[in-house]
């Protein structure tokens, strides 16, 4: 697919990149303020967690396409979960933080997609539906709209049903992983292993593990009065 704009990649892709960063990293302030959680030390672990999560999104693109551009959002989750576990367990902090990445997360990739969209980059198939753009199936946007509709749930629950820590997080995994798995039927040039793309195996394995933790730790049971 080719990008929709004509103009450079810094000015239109590269800046959508950024502010979905800036938006992810404020979701997370905002949220960890709201959880009493903004701390110097939870800056450390953001931080962390965000150069984690690029150099995974990197290393997952480079092995699922062989050096192709983008980068690999599942890749970039696996990192920066790697990442803070790591830093959480320098600076000896045992409260979980994973409802923070849960909510910054989705609101950055609502954002980031927009920058895949505008760089023609994570394109569909062709198809000659009415909403089709340049003849193909805007799988971007079909993730955009997927990631803005988990961020509002995440949200309501939060206010709701207060679940304890680590609630959101699993949840956003439950939501996400199925999402990711149906768009990715409609995208094009991805590897197919037994008929699924290595991206659909990867969210069948991440759906089987946060299903699990809901199961086992029970934080919609466990709602903060």
């Amino acid at each position: 697919m080719k990008p929709l704009t004509a103009l450079p990649p810094l000015t239109s892709a590269s800046w959508t990149f950024g502010l979905a960063y800036l938006i992810g990293v404020l979701t997370f302030c905002l949220f960890a303020k709201k959880r009493r959680l903004l701390t110097e030390g939870m800056g450390f672990i953001a931080m962390t967690g965000l150069v984690g999560g690029l150099v995974g999104a990197n290393l997952g693109q480079f092995l699922a396409t062989s050096g192709g551009p983008g980068k690999s959002v599942l890749g970039g989750i696996v990192g920066g979960y790697l990442a803070v576990i790591l830093a959480k367990k320098r600076l000896g902090l045992i409260r979980p933080t994973g409802d923070l990445f849960a909510v910054a997360l989705m609101a950055g990739e609502a954002v980031g997609r927009w920058g895949c969209f505008l760089g023609g980059c994570c394109g569909g198939r062709e198809c000659t539906l009415p909403w089709a753009i340049a003849g193909h199936h805007p799988t971007q946007l079909y993730l955009s709209a997927a990631c803005a509709v988990i961020f509002v749930v995440l949200l309501l629950v939060e206010k709701w049903r207060r679940p304890a820590e680590n609630g959101l997080w699993y949840l956003q995994g439950v939501l996400y992983c199925p999402a990711r798995f149906t768009v990715e039927f409609f995208r094009s040039g991805a590897d197919r292993h037994a008929g699924l793309s290595t991206a659909q195996w990867v969210c069948l394995v991440g759906l089987a593990f946060f299903i699990y933790k809901l199961a086992k730790e029970k934080p919609f049971a466990k709602a903060v009065e």
